[in-house]
């Protein structure tokens, strides 16, 4: 009996630690800092975006607060690229658990991880005033200069 509650005791610290590093690859907000998902069906303005090395083009948006956009993002690179709506703080905090799990996949709605040549659309409504950013949040490109930001008025 003692071995078996030693067993299940080990097992439970196994899980318990193992759950915050499986939830870093893969994981999701409840809330967002720049805005909220936007809705499809709705009309929005489209900005396109181009990722190259460390560089987004155009890498200054201006919106209004309460406009939908619905961005189609380009990675035009050579590697793989990201774009992440966010306010600045936020990139930054999620820059630093990105450099602890480097391939760490972004699936959602003000977040995308494309390979080269590939494209993806977010639609995003903006509801706040303020200026915000989308980063590439992929060890060191940050860090390099890829980073756009957004004026909302």
């Amino acid at each position: 009996m003692k071995k078996f509650t030693t067993l299940t005791l080990a097992l439970r610290t196994l899980v318990v630690l193992a759950t915050p590093a499986c939830a870093h690859e893969s994981h999701s907000h409840q809330t967002y800092s720049a805005g909220e998902p936007g809705d499809p069906k709705k009309p929005a303005r489209t900005i396109e975006i181009a990722m190259s090395e460390m560089a987004y083009e155009p890498s200054k948006i201006e919106v209004k607060r309460g406009e939908q956009i619905r961005f189609v993002v380009r990675n035009v690179g050579r590697e793989d690229h990201e774009f992440l709506l966010a306010t600045t703080k936020d990139n930054l905090k999620h820059a630093e658990v990105m450099k602890k799990h480097p391939h760490m996949e972004h699936d959602e709605p003000n977040g995308v991880r494309l390979a080269p040549n590939k494209s993806a659309e977010i639609v995003w409504k903006f509801t706040k005033a303020g200026t915000f950013e989308f980063s590439c949040l992929i060890p060191d490109h940050r860090d390099y200069g890829m980073v756009g930001r957004v004026t909302v008025k």
